[in-house]
């Protein structure tokens, strides 16, 4: 059996450059790479560009890189809770790509599909789609998207094998299965790390053969972005 299993972080981010484009699983700050991202800012990689669904908060996820200009561009659907994100976008120090949420999703499966480009009618007659090749399908309108090219992808997992099989849990089964093989290297950081075998094969979301690397995460902090409780 294939061992996919590296020491750290450390060993997991090996070969992490200036310039490369990076896809990191998450939706809000829930299934974040929390390990991978401490990683890169520590590392303080530069002119990186971002593949994500949005870019955490000020002082957590993604916010981190951008409060170090660590980012050049951001590909994402969601920046709406990033006050520095916003800032630097009004700016011009942060390049920006706005994508809808699907399109997003899509383009990461794509990618792992070897898919090389798709038709979509979302973002068809805006902005979105402007420059971008069309075409209609059953009377209606269509954009041609192409899949993602990144370097590495990072993912977020609750459980994992030695062999880089993964399962997710609840609300972090959002992006983070997409991007799983959609890039050249994918490194999943799992809060449980099991011998190969003993996951059920049943309930496994993503095999092995989408990952290159697999670790087992610690201290995660697990953030609610927005508290909402019901009034008494």
């Amino acid at each position: 059996m294939i061992n996919k299993t590296v020491k750290d972080v450390t060993a997991a981010c090996h070969g992490v450059k200036d310039g490369m484009t990076f896809m990191l699983g998450g939706f809000g700050l829930s299934g974040i790479p929390e390990n991978a991202i401490a990683q890169l800012v520590k590392l303080n990689v530069k002119e990186v560009t971002c593949i994500s669904n949005n870019a955490g908060v000020d002082d957590f996820g993604l916010g981190l890189l951008l409060q170090k200009h660590q980012i050049k561009k951001m590909i994402s659907s969601y920046v709406g809770e990033n006050a520095e994100f916003e800032r630097q976008m009004l700016s011009g120090e942060l390049e920006v790509e706005l994508i809808p949420q699907g399109t997003l999703a899509q383009r990461c499966l794509a990618a792992q599909s070897g898919v090389p480009a798709f038709y979509t009618p979302a973002g068809y007659g805006t902005e979105v789609g402007e420059g971008k090749e069309s075409r209609e399908f059953n009377g209606k309108m269509h954009l041609l998207e192409h899949a993602f090219k990144a370097d590495f992808a990072f993912v977020k997992a609750w459980k994992g094998d030695t062999a880089g099989n993964l399962i997710f849990k609840g609300t972090a089964r959002n992006f983070n299965p997409n991007m799983c093989g959609a890039a050249t290297v994918t490194v999943a950081e799992v809060e449980e790390l099991v011998p190969a075998g003993e996951l059920d094969p049943n309930q496994i979301h993503i095999p092995g053969i989408f990952v290159q690397r697999i670790f087992q995460g610690e201290k995660y902090e697990k953030r609610i972005e927005q508290r909402t409780v019901r009034q008494r």
